[in-house]
């Protein structure tokens, strides 16, 4: 069946910012994916929590979300597609599919507002695959960066054990010196040891990206995220962690316009009932952090394009909306009550706008 939520009473928050979200969030005419057309990856990167066990996406859950598409597009004004993985570039031709599909959807409705993004390691992020990309609607990319190549590559290694720093940096500047209509958001990933080298790394950056409107940063401390190497993997105090931010940022906008200002209300995509995470094997999930928690499989999606949603497990993840808890709609999953809760590590997308009026 397909699930439909109505606006339940908050009894906590009642702030604007909080009813605002909690409309864009429940509103029928937006719907947000996040599509995993592979969960294998070119990358072992050391603080990884995925344990890749899932392959390729098959026709019939290419077929499902095409479907799916279809029989939501006439009542939807806003489509967002999120693209995820592993590393989602290894399964470019099912991305070219199913955002060729989309794209065509929202041509043939003018009142459909369609954007998508891919959260991509960048490995294979050449000129050529972002033109083809961007022509479909693929327009915005996040890629993260840990530090210069004596840090990175001894962190976000290639499978095969080699480092990933150069041909990913000459991806980048191929997109700076190209006329592409891409937004690049450079994930830089701050650890313990690569601490020393960032306030010349971010400066390289600056100098190098930043002048760029087309690309933007965000400054993220690694953390332990459920990771075969968890344990002996080391991250930086909480309590160093706001001075470190402040003095990295300032370093980074140097002679910059200020940096942007956070979201006066953050809210997780898995806090919202109308974003959904399409595994490649057709589950239904909300986090893309919790992929082997049980309790993050919400459903299945069926071949003729129909949701199949457990409301049990679906409630946990939507409570913060009934009873106005501002803790979990920013990350439900830490906030759930579960043996070790995992911090939330990744933005996905951007946050949707303010539900269609009219």
């Amino acid at each position: 069946m397909t699930q439909t939520l109505t606006a339940p009473g908050t009894g906590g928050s009642t702030s604007p910012a909080f009813r605002a979200q909690l409309a864009a969030s429940l509103t029928d005419q937006a719907l947000h994916l996040i599509v995993l057309p592979t969960e294998q990856c070119n990358f072992r990167c050391t603080y990884c929590y995925e344990d890749f066990t899932v392959g390729r996406m098959s026709e019939a859950v290419v077929g499902g979300i095409k479907r799916l598409i279809d029989r939501r597009a006439a009542d939807l004004r806003r489509l967002d597609i999120s693209w995820f993985g592993g590393e989602p570039l290894l399964a470019r031709p099912i991305v070219e599919e199913l955002s060729a599909h989309l794209a065509d959807s929202a041509a043939a409705r003018p009142g459909l507002h369609y954007r998508a993004n891919m959260t991509t390691n960048g490995y294979l992020l050449d000129t050529g695959t972002a033109r083809t990309l961007a022509a479909l609607g693929v327009d915005r990319y996040q890629v993260s960066l840990d530090g210069p190549a004596e840090a990175h590559d001894t962190t976000r290694l290639r499978a095969d054990g080699r480092g990933s720093f150069d041909r990913i940096w000459r991806n980048l500047l191929a997109i700076r010196d190209s006329a592409l209509p891409v937004g690049v958001l450079l994930r830089v990933h701050l650890t313990p040891a690569n601490l020393p080298l960032m306030p010349g790394f971010l400066a390289r950056l600056r100098d190098t990206f930043l002048r760029d409107e087309r690309f933007t940063l965000h400054l993220k401390p690694v953390e332990r995220m459920g990771g075969p190497n968890d344990r002996t993997m080391e991250i930086l105090e909480q309590e160093l962690r706001p001075q470190v931010l402040d003095e990295l940022t300032a370093v980074a906008y140097d002679g910059l316009p200020a940096a942007p200002d956070p979201d006066e209300l953050p809210v997780c995509y898995a806090a919202r009932p109308n974003s959904l995470v399409i595994r490649a094997d057709g589950t239904v999930a909300k986090c893309t952090v919790a992929l082997a928690d049980p309790a993050n499989a919400i459903g299945r999606l069926l071949p003729d394009g129909t949701l199949r949603i457990d409301n049990e497990r679906l409630a946990p993840w939507v409570r913060g909306w009934a009873a106005g808890d501002e803790n979990a709609v920013h990350c439900p999953y830490a906030a759930m009550d579960r043996p070790a809760p995992a911090p939330a590590l990744l933005q996905i997308g951007r946050r949707p706008a303010p539900a269609p009026r009219g």
